[in-house]
């Protein structure tokens, strides 16, 4: 080989090695979306929002102070992690440049389901919530999934992979008191049904919509839901929407028009009504009390 042909074939290695090649015009997008990585300048301020999702929080750099039910006033520093499960509402505040991660998901993506199950039937209550230290090896997943996010060029089956590799590390090189306590907060949802409810239940005007939407027929979702959560379930509907839409009115700057979809309702007068039954007022006079400090909430049956 001349020493032309050689530096060629160096530069063609080196190309190939730093621009890797995949044709991905028709693979799964969604997957992506299970890690989000994010670089947050000091002061920047994430208000408190319900957790869509299961969701595990990375910290690479930097303090973070997180405020939710499980972790109130709590500062995240580097290598620590902690979960939040669905439904949950929680809000973020940079005490210095922070930098994390963020893995989201429905149901865990599980090698050794034998090993998940041992730990969930061994779940209790922690007095208290303590963040997670990440060891080495997954702080080095961590890293590459981040350096991955950057790049141009994504695969939907590599972030599969990572996805399950990152759960096997973290079910496998913990001890199970430790497990026990940090897998509390899903182990209530562990079931299928349970999932399904938790993530659509704001997006239903009714029950037979919400049966229809899981594959139910009306009255086995009835029986179904009695059994697991004791209340009728267009009763405990409402009662979700009801702390959710307060929450919102008091906590956001959503506009009401917003709220409104997000609750399912048909248009701003069945809001409006809705509110006025439930609460004692429309929904502006209602945010404005609150702006002005006074207590809003519902009304006594």
């Amino acid at each position: 080989m001349s020493p032309l042909e050689y530096s060629r074939a160096q530069l063609m290695s080196k190309k190939y090695l730093i621009e890797p090649h995949t044709d991905c015009a028709h693979c799964n997008k969604e997957i992506e979306k299970s890690f989000v990585h994010r670089i947050l300048p000091k002061g920047h301020h994430i208000p408190k929002d319900k957790c869509t999702q299961n969701g595990m929080l990375f910290i690479m750099k930097g303090e973070l102070l997180i405020n939710s039910e499980e972790y109130p006033g709590t500062t995240l520093r580097e290598k620590q992690f902690i979960l939040q499960a669905i439904g949950s509402k929680i809000e973020l505040l940079a005490l210095t440049e922070v930098e994390y991660v963020f893995y989201w998901f429905n149901e865990l993506p599980l090698i050794c389901e034998e090993r998940y199950r041992h730990i969930i039937n061994e779940t209790v209550a922690p007095l208290t919530y303590s963040p997670m230290l990440m060891n080495q090896r997954i702080a080095n997943l961590i890293t590459d999934v981040a350096s991955y996010l950057e790049e141009t060029i994504s695969c939907s089956k590599f972030i599969d992979l990572k996805c399950q590799e990152l759960v096997y590390l973290i079910i496998h090189y913990y001890p199970l008191p430790q497990l026990s306590a940090f897998f509390y907060p899903i182990s209530t949802y562990t079931e299928s049904f349970h999932y399904f409810v938790m993530q659509n239940y704001s997006k239903v005007k009714n029950v037979e919509e919400f049966a229809h939407l899981g594959g139910y027929n009306t009255a086995t979702f009835r029986r179904l839901f009695k059994n697991m959560y004791g209340v009728p379930v267009y009763e405990w509907i409402l009662e979700k929407k009801r702390e959710g839409i307060l929450d919102d009115l008091q906590r956001t700057k959503q506009r009401i028009t917003e709220i409104s979809q997000r609750y399912g309702f048909d248009s701003l007068s069945h809001f409006a009504h809705f509110c006025k039954d439930s609460f004692g007022d429309t929904p502006r006079t209602l945010r404005k009390k609150a702006a002005n400090g006074e207590r809003i909430g519902k009304i006594a049956d």
